[in-house]
């Protein structure tokens, strides 16, 4: 039985980059819509959702958003650092 070392395996992504964009543009725009209300919400109901709006939407708008601005840079690094440890796993 012929069989492939996973090094040598092709790379086939399983979506495409568009529907990832689109996946966390619209991950981004639902954590907003609380943040939304919290600000724009009146003083005495705010404690009622404060917790989840500061500790949930908060950050995962955020990090979203950074991801969408500066992905492309983390992902080079990525990429980079696993072809130097196939390079290295190789020699």
């Amino acid at each position: 039985m012929n069989t492939v070392p996973p090094a040598k395996m092709e790379h086939r992504p399983i979506m495409q980059e568009a529907t990832k964009r689109s996946i966390v543009r619209w991950i981004h725009i639902v954590c907003s819509i609380p943040i939304i209300g919290y600000i724009y919400s009146p003083f005495e109901v705010l404690p009622d959702y404060a917790p989840a709006t500061r500790l949930v939407f908060f950050p995962v708008m955020l990090l979203s958003g950074l991801w969408m601005w500066k992905g492309h840079v983390l992902r080079r690094l990525v990429s980079k650092g696993s072809a130097r440890q196939v390079v290295q796993a190789d020699t």
